[in-house]
């Protein structure tokens, strides 16, 4: 019989240790002790992933449906003349959870076969390795994923075979974060996966990273510029945006990067919807 204060004694040492004084190590406590089973699981990123997306998205798909019946908020949609139907959400959100069933977890599963359980780590991290460990992962993907998307746009045959699916819709909304093609689940998954691994984050940092980069995604794909969004609570318009991905949509030569600016302004790729109005407007008076 499997003697339970066999398995919890070295989960208890960390109480004594140095590492007992950090702010977070009562909450990696109660994860290590009451749901370890879970959050040693394999598939227990790929649950923290596809549920992220999912409660991420849904008060905005509900927005979407309401429409003018809110005009506290339809007042802050980017493009007012296109909506989102029920079809084209189902359409979206159905092709994330086909992916997801028939492509993530089966590989998953034939990853466990192959590959050995990683035993969690007793100690939590500080706060300050999840700041720094979580904004070296974040600027890391964002880098990848430029030079990725930047590519897939420049040459026809990969934006055909692998991109285009994602650009289906002229307006972006919230379902439409995750409707993309298996090739780019796919890298993107590898990344996500392997940046952890070569900054050496803690897994906490890394389910944080998780959790606020699919938030940042969904974000960018709502089609409303919200004042209390990311991009105008950081300053200095370090990050994109929901307008500027909403400009991607628009003109699919721009804006490549996924969360923060400094890519699309050093490569001269950012276009503000700002830029488009004031050049409409100027094309008009001269003639």
């Amino acid at each position: 019989m499997l003697n339970i204060s066999k398995v919890q004694l070295p989960l208890q040492l960390p109480t004594f240790s140095r590492s007992s004084d950090r702010i977070l190590q009562p909450l990696w406590d109660y994860f290590l002790f009451n749901h370890y089973f879970l959050i040693s699981s394999p598939f227990f990123p790929v649950i923290l992933y596809f549920s992220s997306y999912f409660f991420s998205s849904l008060p905005f798909a509900v927005l979407d449906l309401l429409g003018d019946k809110v005009p506290s908020i339809h007042r802050y949609k980017i493009q007012q003349e296109r909506r989102p139907t029920m079809r084209m959400m189902a359409k979206s959100f159905g092709r994330a959870v086909y992916n997801h069933l028939i492509f993530v977890l089966p590989a998953v599963l034939t990853q466990t076969c192959f590959m050995p359980s990683v035993a969690l780590p007793s100690s939590a991290p500080t706060m300050v390795e999840v700041l720094i460990d979580g904004l070296a992962s974040l600027l890391l993907f964002d880098t990848q994923y430029y030079m990725w998307h930047f590519v897939h746009h420049k040459h026809p045959q990969l934006y055909r075979w692998v991109h285009a699916i994602h650009h289906e819709y002229m307006a972006p909304f919230s379902w439409n974060t995750q409707q993309i093609s298996i090739p780019e689940l796919l890298t993107v998954g590898f990344w996500s996966n392997l940046d952890p691994i070569l900054l050496k984050c803690h897994p906490f940092t890394t389910w944080c990273v998780t959790i606020f980069s699919i938030w940042m995604s969904v974000e960018d794909h709502i089609g409303y510029d919200l004042p209390w969004a990311l991009n105008h609570l950081v300053p200095f318009g370090l990050l994109g945006g929901a307008p500027a991905h909403d400009m991607h949509h628009q003109k699919p030569n721009s804006n490549y990067a996924p969360f923060f600016s400094h890519w699309d302004r050093l490569f001269g790729t950012a276009i503000l919807p700002g830029k488009i109005t004031e050049k409409k407007v100027v094309s008009k008076a001269s003639k």
